[in-house]
């Protein structure tokens, strides 16, 4: 396959929704034609592989500026294109500053689109959420202004002193705030009220877990969903782990209230039956529940419930992740998962009869309508010409040593999945291969602006870097 691309032609492409066969033909980054299969085109995929749309992960922690030895734009992209992701939304948590003023948004375009080394960091596209904090609410509109695609509060403690929570009453504030010009606030949903005070815990992982219970998610996201009805915001759950709360989240949206929600890899593959006692790569919050919660997970997907499946790619150095050998109350939580998300996923759907057509949304225009980029993750005429090459029935064993992230950690490492990213394209251009690695970093990053953030039904225009972007 060349680095560049005119034309492109699969016997099996995702196309609305479905497997065709057809050609691409691409001009300035966007495809300009979709026709029928041509044998001739300029690349013609063989018959194991098929073509996707690239990858939205809207939930991913890249840590630049100031904790860039946890991750980096670097790294992290890297791990994105080698996961057949081509457009991520950085959190704004976790990097110093936090992006909570435009200030801050404008110091994290500053790291992202550095070049002094002659050679920008980004291998694919990075769009940025803005957080909704104590400090900042009555000022929403001055970051929407600025670029951010909506706003990410936690209602517990998020781990970082300076990224304060939402109360109840703050959290109703924020939402009003938002609903006048129509932003979406996402929401880190765990009721403190029920969780386990901050310490040591033990090796034990059954006891890390009934220290964050499912009752904390489901209080917590029925408090969004009241909020929500109230003010009428949109709001999104981020990464759900109990499945019994998706009763409360399929009652909301049958009653019209604008709720989203998302779960991701870890909660969908790994089962907390099988988490080894100190392995504190498997910590995150919420945490991963047993094999029947697993279940009413992946019928929520299969339902619709759930909007998205993203990484929440939440890094950190080992140091952090192993202190308090392997206490489970001490140690980093977060999953680094950024890279491995779609086989991950594959692999186990493949196990219960799922076909490759059923997830795929959930990992292209689930994410991009969530954070308002619409024109991603579809093949369609005038949309950004954004692929990753796949081979379904290919296995791969996982060696978290040469995977691309800063911290060498996964949960699934040593882990057999089926499913291959083979190429990543990145408008039109090779940027990823897995024999040879990140080959170009030319991505850009995304701001979204409204003419008027003060203006419910202001457009949104989206600009990659300088350069006008469809979205």
């Amino acid at each position: 396959m060349s680095d560049a691309l005119t034309s492109i032609a699969a016997r099996r492409v995702f196309i609305d929704g479905a497997f065709v066969a057809a050609t691409l033909v691409h001009t300035d980054g966007f495809t300009t034609r979709v026709g029928p299969f041509d044998a001739s085109a300029d690349t013609v995929l063989d018959d194991d592989l098929v073509l996707l749309p690239g990858l939205v992960d809207s939930h991913v922690h890249l840590d630049e500026p100031g904790r860039t030895e946890w991750e980096g734009f670097a790294t992290g992209t890297a791990a994105a294109a080698a996961g057949g992701v081509t457009t991520v939304v950085d959190m704004p948590l976790n990097s110093v500053p936090v992006t909570t003023t435009p200030l801050a948004l404008a110091a994290k375009r500053t790291a992202a689109l550095d070049r002094r080394d002659g050679e920008g960091k980004l291998a694919v596209d990075v769009a940025y959420w803005g957080g909704a904090v104590p400090g900042n609410l009555g000022h929403l509109a001055d970051l929407a202004a600025a670029g951010v695609v909506g706003f990410k509060c936690f209602l517990s403690p998020s781990g970082i002193d300076e990224f304060g929570h939402l109360d109840p009453a703050q959290l109703e504030a924020a939402l009003a705030e938002l609903a006048a010009f129509d932003g979406l606030l996402i929401v880190h949903a765990e009721d403190p009220a029920h969780l386990h005070a901050d310490g040591p815990l033990g090796r034990s992982y059954g006891d890390f877990l009934a220290s964050r219970p499912p009752v904390s998610e489901e209080s917590a996201i029925r408090q969004v969903i009241e909020a929500s009805r109230r003010t009428g915001a949109r709001a999104h759950i981020v990464h759900v782990s109990d499945g019994a709360a998706l009763d409360s989240v399929r009652e909301a949206k049958a009653d019209g209230v604008r709720l989203t929600v998302e779960t991701c890899p870890h909660y969908l593959t790994l089962r907390a039956e099988d988490v080894p006692d100190g392995a504190a790569a498997f910590k995150c919050c919420p945490p991963i529940r047993d094999a029947s919660n697993q279940d009413l997970l992946w019928a929520g997907l299969l339902d619709g419930t759930i909007d998205a499946i993203v990484s929440d790619h939440s890094p950190s150095t080992r140091e952090l992740k192993e202190q308090g050998d392997g206490d489970f109350g001490l140690a980093w939580g977060g999953i680094s998962g950024l890279q491995t998300g779609l086989s991950a996923v594959w692999t186990e759907a493949r196990g219960r009869g799922i076909p490759l057509e059923a997830i795929l949304p959930l990992f292209t225009t689930g994410p991009a309508r969530i954070a308002g980029l619409t024109r991603l993750g579809r093949i369609e005429e005038r949309a950004p010409a954004h692929f990753a090459v796949f081979a379904p029935d290919r296995t791969w064993t996982v060696d978290a040593r040469t995977l691309a992230y800063r911290n060498k950690l996964s949960p699934w490492d040593g882990r057999t999945l089926t499913g291959v990213i083979e190429a990543t394209y990145l408008r039109g251009e090779r940027v990823f291969g897995r024999d040879n690695g990140v080959l170009s970093r030319q991505g850009g990053d995304i701001l979204v602006r409204r003419v008027s953030a003060q203006a419910s039904t202001a457009p949104a225009h989206a600009t990659i870097g300088r350069r006008d972007a469809a979205s």
